[in-house]
């Protein structure tokens, strides 16, 4: 299962794949079975350096029957970076130009290993709430004990998947011209959605003006 990919489109930067997800990570978890897939959206973290393209890690529901499946079928994380999308009266010849959506999404590719004792999924989850709380002041922390932690450990499955390819597409009007592009950009900046102003932000970025 690959996403479409024009050349123009690939991001070959791993600064901005990386940046991609840790900024972005509520991602979409994709596990192809012989019946229908199972999709979860959850909070992803990724190691950089565990393996050759990365390390996923997370967990799941114990209740969700998506754990089943990730050993035995290759899974895709997706992760959703800034989108927004693009009025043709934003160029220098609207008449002639159609309208189109501007976006940036990693797509990584691998299968799980299952991470179902105590001390590891206990590992996991104070590995996500560390990084989730680390901008907080005070940032909160794991305080459950005894019969209650191990019945919220027992709630869960963990798991790491270690990458085995990565594909990432940056649409960001590469295929218009630069005074497109800048038209594109200050339009998107001046709207009122959180989501344009970062796409243009991240269209500055790649451009080399931010």
């Amino acid at each position: 299962m690959s996403v479409y990919l024009p050349p123009l489109f690939s991001a070959r930067d791993s600064g901005d794949v990386s940046q991609l997800v840790l900024r972005h990570p509520f991602a979409t978890l994709i596990t192809p079975t012989t019946g229908e897939p199972h999709i979860t959206h959850l909070p992803l973290l990724v190691h950089a350096r565990l393996a050759p393209h990365g390390t996923v890690v997370g967990h799941v529901a114990r209740a969700n029957p998506h754990w089943r499946h990730l050993t035995a079928h290759p899974s895709i994380a997706i992760f959703h970076g800034p989108h927004a999308y693009v009025s043709p009266s934003w160029y220098g010849e609207p008449a002639a130009m159609v309208p189109t959506w501007n976006y940036a999404i990693v797509h990584m590719h691998g299968i799980a290993e299952l991470v179902d004792d105590a001390a590891g999924k206990q590992s996991i989850v104070e590995e996500l709430t560390g990084h989730f709380e680390a901008q907080r002041e005070p940032p909160w922390h794991l305080q459950l004990e005894g019969d209650r932690l191990g019945a919220m450990l027992a709630a869960i499955v963990g798991f790491r998947i270690a990458v085995t390819r990565i594909d990432a597409k940056f649409k960001m009007s590469q295929n218009r011209s630069a005074a497109d592009r800048e038209r594109v950009v200050t339009a998107l900046g001046s709207e009122s959605d959180p989501d344009a102003i970062a796409t243009a932000l991240w269209m500055s970025r790649r451009e080399g003006r931010g």
